[in-house]
């Protein structure tokens, strides 16, 4: 027989793990100096991960990378380049940002950002031109600029991604999108426009320019919109995330709120690149996300398809004129980086989000599982389920007034993912820990994440409550 003091006790220790966890997390396990709050609801972190606010107020922030001396440069959209220290890291997403200051000052900088691998040299770009400055890390100077890249200026879509090959780090790799939705230009190789274009830098000569369009090495055509570039850590594998086409109809019928899907394009790597570049099929075919269009036929997830059916493009010319995706994601979701971990075993992709679709999508970071070995996705090519939520919006539906919208991301030496929100003017960092641990420093954010995803906090303090009912049981037995 149960002793009569049991249910107040049982009452007592309930209500008071309740309120130890809902303090435990509001504040954080391991307290952190600064633990900035989100002016929207909070975001929802992945049971595996720990995510936390450490900077805000930047303008636009789009593409970042580390310098020798760990200090983050952050490209401001139209505003220019800052440099961001941390006045204290206590592990984890533990960290404080100490000062901000300005850089480069230049309003033609949209997105794309690199470092020399010396830490020396400091490549940005704007919709027309690469350029490059000295770079100190340690009297924060940027000086010398130089135009290395130039006649990219097209309307519409105006950032040139940047990426400086890690296997061969003379090669620099651009970017460049279309002009409109449907850009007729792209069908046309020696337009340069929407491709990927690597140049060696080395190989330029003093007070020269490369021109885009007719200079460099070709790794693709036909990709509208491919802003996030990125390389595998252990085979040098290039792949880039697309952004697909808008308003689209097949045979009269709109099908722009399902389709087309977001492309995931695999380009070899740069020491076997091809004579002749593939072409991606913009803008005469595009991946499929839904199967649910006029005429079907055998066509599956991430199958190229045309928008009409003539003797000049068609969904046969499609499948066996044009390389497909090696993944395809939820249509306008907007990809807009890709970044490796270390080991090469997954990719992170910013999902930016959805203007052209009734429901809001995208608004969110992911990850997608690879092959190490090979550096493969380990999915499927007509995966649906490929990218994993990592850190999303609590309702989407508010988006995008009321939440963030990623876009940049680097991972620094400890395996910490950093990511850029330009529409809040926001820095995230996140680390992923071991599955179901809390791990230390986890702010709000993360917690607020995390309660709604399987109870844990319930589950802890019911044995903890058992484990005291179950003493005070025994001891008056």
């Amino acid at each position: 027989m149960l002793p009569a003091m049991f249910p107040s006790i049982l009452q007592a220790a309930f209500v008071a793990l309740v309120l130890h966890s809902q303090s435990t997390a509001s504040q954080g396990i391991g307290s952190c100096s600064v633990d900035l709050k989100a002016s929207y609801p909070a975001p929802v972190v992945a049971a595996d991960y720990n995510a936390r606010l450490i900077s805000t107020g930047l303008q636009r922030p789009r593409g970042l990378v580390f310098d020798k001396n760990s200090a983050l440069l952050v490209v401001e959209f139209r505003t220019g380049i800052s440099h961001v220290t941390f006045s204290s890291d206590d592990g984890a997403t533990c960290l404080a940002v100490g000062k901000t200051v300005t850089l480069v000052r230049d309003s033609s900088l949209t997105h794309g950002i690199e470092l020399s691998p010396d830490g020396k040299t400091l490549y940005a770009s704007s919709s027309d031109k690469v350029f490059s400055w000295d770079y100190d890390a340690a009297t924060i100077t940027a000086s010398n600029q130089k135009t290395l890249i130039q006649n990219m200026t097209n309307s519409d879509h105006v950032t040139r991604t940047l990426l400086l090959s890690k296997k061969q780090p003379e090669i620099l790799l651009v970017s460049r999108g279309s002009g409109e939705n449907i850009d007729d230009l792209a069908a046309q190789q020696s337009s340069g426009i929407s491709q990927i274009r690597a140049f060696n830098l080395s190989a330029l000569e003093a007070g020269k320019v490369y021109d885009y369009p007719s200079q460099g090495v070709s790794l693709g055509w036909g990709l509208r919109n491919s802003v996030g570039v990125a390389e595998h850590p252990v085979t040098g594998g290039i792949y880039s995330v697309e952004n697909s086409a808008d308003q689209l109809r097949r045979q009269s019928t709109d099908i722009h709120e399902e389709n087309p899907g977001e492309e995931l394009n695999f380009h070899g790597t740069l020491n076997t690149t091809p004579s002749t570049p593939p072409n991606y099929g913009y803008p005469h075919c595009f991946a499929l996300w839904d199967t649910s269009i006029p005429s079907p036929g055998s066509l599956t997830v991430g199958s190229q398809f045309a928008l009409s059916d003539t003797d000049t493009v068609n969904d046969a010319l499609c499948a066996s004129d044009f390389t497909p995706p090696r993944l395809t994601f939820e249509a306008h979701t907007a990809p807009l980086d890709i970044k490796f971990t270390a080991a090469g075993d997954a990719a992170y992709i910013t999902f930016h989000g959805s203007w052209n679709r009734d429901s809001p999508a995208g608004y969110k970071l992911s990850s997608v599982a690879f092959n190490p070995a090979d550096g493969t996705p380990a999915a499927a090519a007509d995966s649906r389920t490929a990218a994993v939520d990592v850190l999303t919006n609590a309702d989407t539906t508010r988006c995008p007034g009321s939440c963030f919208r990623p876009a940049g991301l680097v991972v620094d030496g400890q395996g910490r993912l950093f990511m850029t929100s330009d529409s809040t003017g926001e820095i995230y960092v996140l680390q992923r820990v071991r599955e179901g641990a809390g791990g230390e420093g986890a702010g709000s954010e993360s917690r607020a994440g995390r309660l709604p995803r399987g109870g844990g906090w319930v589950a802890v303090g019911l044995t903890v409550v058992l484990s005291v009912v179950g003493g005070v049981f025994f001891a008056a037995a």
